[in-house]
């Protein structure tokens, strides 16, 4: 096996590095990580790259540690390349915090490589991760639980703070490594901790993958085709996930939180494997701050969606947010959202008003002339989004707002007034919806218009009319 073209090839196909890139290669000093920056240093001129070096020393392991610095800053200065090496006392770092060792020292390492992208004006980090690594990955998450997006392993490329993670080794062994570090004479490091079984990857590594090879003696290969399928499958669920989402879910934002709504019966209509993607994702929108992606949690949401009794329903799924259940609308929101209240003015026709809380936009129009004449011809044909008023009966400014205890109308066709929460419960709005749709009064504080409920009987066009007060809503996104 050719190392060089091996990289090489995964470069190209997997589209890694372009021309003109600069890329921080992260260095340990063991040998996948030195193996990987000498074939980068050979591919330099080949790719039009440049490449820089960092290692981080986390002080784990004292004089061990130290060397292992060193090494990584001897063999970089003698390829000519720049190189970054920091120092922390993670022992002391951990004692301080509490955290968990392994996960303190990542945070720290691809803080620190972040930082010296940022130095050099790279866009992209190298990472040496290989297919051995690749296929302890799939074990330890299937050993521990996980679905299709965890059997895919570790990604090829990820981007992250706005600089791309690659890994071109990724479908390279370890034992491949080894031995072109050792026919071209490059120094390396091993790591005493890795011999270890002290963290759970180690266990796998020195037991467990040993162990189930003697059922399977390609068990690594194996491991890596399985996430080369998965991988592909997820992508693709991915993306359809997130078409179905643009489709089927309403975003609501009102500049403190987000809330996501969703027809029950069109979610019902959807493969299971889409619906629980689907509430992942709708999860990750509203809440990205916790992980609320477990199985017992999105099944509990599914079958509360899925549910046939039409009577409410409302759900705690994580401190903060809750799952509200209404007729045909589900909604996730967070739980300071549900009061929602907005007012706003319009003191002239020919506007257009954006109302974040609602989701929507109302446009204001004036008619005039020979196109108010057309529209007096047809302004009794019903549409939910629009209506139409005698301009000279309206009394300016306008107020838009949402709802309030006690509000009343006088509803086209009906004599007296009706109370809007009973038109509301007539028509089966869900309570939260109701809490966000506009209601339009004139200047006495006639309810005039709830747009997708009901318009007024005041101000009706006629025969007569000259000038038409046109109304019009749109929903927006964000």
């Amino acid at each position: 096996m050719d190392l060089l073209l091996e990289v090489e090839k995964a470069i190209r196909e997997q589209r890694l590095a372009e021309a003109g890139d600069r890329i921080v290669a992260a260095v340990s000093g063991g040998p996948d990580s030195m193996a990987m920056l000498h074939v980068l240093f050979l591919l330099m001129d080949k790719l039009d790259i440049r490449l820089f070096v960092a290692h981080l020393n986390h002080g784990f392991r004292g004089a061990e540690s130290e060397r292992e610095a060193e090494t990584v800053a001897s063999y970089a200065a003698k390829l000519g390349l720049p190189c970054e090496i920091g120092r922390i006392d993670m022992p002391a770092i951990i004692a301080e915090t509490g955290m968990n060792a392994q996960a303190a020292a990542r945070e720290r390492r691809y803080a620190f490589l972040h930082d010296t992208a940022v130095r050099y004006g790279a866009g992209k980090i190298a990472l040496a991760h290989h297919a051995d690594d690749q296929a302890e990955t799939v074990l330890m998450r299937f050993l521990r639980g996980t679905g299709p997006s965890g059997l895919a392993g570790i990604p090829v490329r990820r981007t992250e703070k706005k600089v791309e993670l690659i890994r071109p080794l990724l479908r390279i062994y370890k034992s491949e490594l080894e031995r072109h570090c050792a026919k071209h004479g490059i120094p390396v490091c091993y790591d005493s901790s890795n011999g270890k079984r002290d963290y759970f990857r180690n266990e796998v590594r020195l037991d467990i993958v040993p162990f189930l090879r003697r059922y399977n003696d390609k068990l690594p290969e194996t491991l890596n085709r399985l996430a080369d399928l998965m991988r592909a499958e997820d992508e693709w669920m991915e993306a359809e996930t997130a078409r179905l989402f643009a489709k089927l879910v309403r975003v609501e934002r009102d500049g403190r939180s987000t809330a996501c709504s969703l027809s029950a019966n069109r979610f019902a209509g959807l493969h299971v494997a889409l619906q629980r993607r689907l509430i992942k994702l709708i999860l990750n929108y509203v809440f990205s701050g916790a992980d609320l992606s477990d199985f017992t949690r999105i099944e509990t949401v599914r079958a509360a969606i899925l549910r046939q009794r039409g009577e409410s329903l409302r759900l705690d799924l994580h401190d903060g947010l809750k799952l509200f259940r209404e007729y045909d609308t589900v909604r996730f929101a967070a739980a300071d959202s549900e009061a929602v209240s907005y007012v706003y003015g319009i003191d002239q026709a020919d506007t257009v008003l954006r109302i974040p809380e609602a989701g929507m936009e109302l446009e204001v129009r004036l008619i005039e002339g020979a196109e108010a004449a057309l529209l007096l011809q047809k302004w009794n044909i019903r549409r939910r989004d629009e209506a139409f008023f005698d301009f000279d009966h309206v009394s300016f400014p306008l107020t838009v707002r949402s709802r309030l205890p006690g509000d009343r109308m006088v509803p086209l066709g009906l004599k007296g007034t009706k109370k809007v929460k009973d038109m509301f419960i007539d028509e089966k709005v869900p309570l939260a919806e109701r809490r966000r749709i506009p209601h339009v009064t004139d200047a006495a504080g006639r309810i005039l218009w709830i747009p997708g409920l009901r318009r007024s009987g005041h101000a009706l066009v006629s025969e007569q009319t000259s000038r038409v007060l046109a109304m019009k809503v749109r929903s927006i996104r964000g």
